[in-house]
């Protein structure tokens, strides 16, 4: 074999698992389950790409957001908080409830995050995960965690008219 096609062999080896992921990226549609149903958001699949606050298993369980005062208010903050992700877009925001699709930066895979109010709780429901592959390697978890700081951070100056108020427990 010669340099020339080891070269060539070399760069399909290379490229091959790049287009391979860009076509994964480009095939992802939105799933079809998102929303409420009966009051809750849908459960994660088995495998380890995404989180709930309403998963029973440690590998996908996150707390949800607890909140003081009305849900709208809430969902505001969290729409704020979200303006803060990079490469995150609000798709749906009905009252109560709230979808964003956030996008890798490279490969551009697209993942699902909810929040759904729960007044009677007085917590928001949150599940955040991705379309494609198996793992995330905990970018939904992160993700979570980064919007349950950003919410921390605006309840400790928010005034009574300026958002909702973390639980005295949190």
């Amino acid at each position: 074999m010669g340099i020339r096609m080891l070269a060539i062999l070399a760069a399909l080896l290379v490229l091959a698992p790049v287009v391979l992921l860009l076509g994964l990226s480009l095939a992802s549609r939105r799933p079809s389950g998102l929303g409420p149903r009966d009051g809750r958001l849908s459960d994660c699949p088995a495998t380890p790409n995404c989180v709930s606050s309403s998963a029973g298993d440690p590998e996908h369980r996150v707390d949800p957001l607890p909140y003081q005062g009305e849900a709208s208010a809430a969902v505001e903050a969290i729409a704020a908080a979200l303006s803060g992700e990079p490469r995150t877009r609000i798709v749906t925001r009905d009252d109560g409830y709230l979808h964003a699709e956030a996008t890798s930066r490279l490969f551009r895979f697209v993942d699902d995050v909810e929040f759904l109010a729960d007044p009677a709780a007085g917590v928001i429901h949150v599940r955040s995960a991705s379309r494609v592959g198996r793992s995330d390697l905990g970018v939904n978890r992160r993700r979570v965690e980064r919007i349950r700081q950003a919410l921390a951070r605006r309840a400790a100056g928010a005034g009574p008219d300026r958002g909702p108020r973390p639980c005295p427990s949190s």
